[in-house]
């Protein structure tokens, strides 16, 4: 089985060059309070998308993130590449301000069975030629805190796209999925996330989950839900393996940069 290595150097104010693994970043920005590291998200990717929402996001809350700039400025510098969505959460003047700039605006309100997130995963999926994808990794901004079922449905993003690199990021954690066809290999950022950490069955139960690098280890353990999931784990030295017989999340706490 094939070794998948992890990790969050994205986190990290200048990404090592020799930094394994070296991805590829894409930067997906939701209608949700902005992390306050967006800023650092925003330098490591090369292509930059709002959902919808997230355009008044990035108009509004950046110049709060970057308090000593000033505003205008700061409103010019962080121009989304692509809007995409349903157009039904963006403010007109947002919308015209940034489609004055030279930002793309995909409309998809033809599209109601999908998540704007999906929207904008099949986007650079399918439809950014001048991206790398051979080692891509999709950073969300956004996805987690507010309402519940937004929530999940962002976690089935992750399901929906089991093969891609997706790391769902809030100001206090990140998740991705672990699938099940790899075993997996998560290097610690330690100045960056920790302690605190968890890996929970998604979809389906595990019969058969395994890790090292963590203060409570999976020994060949069951896991479902309404019976053991592994949550208010901590990790214990610089790396962290998993390897399971169905797909995982992985959750780490992010720690105040």
């Amino acid at each position: 089985m094939e070794l998948m290595h992890h990790s969050s150097g994205f986190l990290l104010p200048t990404i090592p060059p020799h930094h394994r693994p070296s991805l590829t970043y894409a930067l997906i920005l939701l209608n949700q309070n902005l992390p306050r590291f967006t800023p650092l998200l925003w330098k490591h990717a090369q292509l930059r998308l709002c959902a919808d929402g997230g355009a008044n996001r990035v108009y509004d809350e950046m110049p709060l993130l970057l308090p000593q700039e000033d505003a205008s400025d700061i409103r010019r510098r962080y121009k989304p590449d692509v809007i995409k969505g349903d157009m039904d959460s963006i403010r007109t003047e947002v919308l015209n301000f940034y489609k004055s700039l030279g930002t793309e605006i995909i409309d998809n309100s033809h599209d109601q069975d999908t998540t704007d997130l999906h929207k904008c995963i099949t986007y650079i999926r399918d439809f950014a030629p001048q991206l790398d994808k051979s080692n891509l990794c999709i950073l969300v901004a956004g996805a987690l805190g507010g309402r519940f079922d937004h929530e999940m449905g962002n976690l089935n993003v992750l399901c929906n796209f089991s093969s891609m690199r997706i790391v769902l990021l809030s100001d206090d954690s990140l998740i991705h999925l672990l699938p099940r066809t790899h075993r997996h290999e998560i290097h610690i950022q330690s100045s960056t996330v920790g302690p605190h950490c968890g890996l929970i069955p998604i979809g389906v139960p595990s019969r058969s989950s395994t890790s090292t690098g963590l203060q409570w280890d999976l020994n060949d353990t069951e896991m479902r839900f309404g019976g053991l999931v592994s949550t208010s784990n901590i990790v214990t030295g610089d790396k962290v393996t998993v390897q399971s017989d169905s797909d995982l999340l992985w959750t780490i706490s992010i720690k105040k940069l």
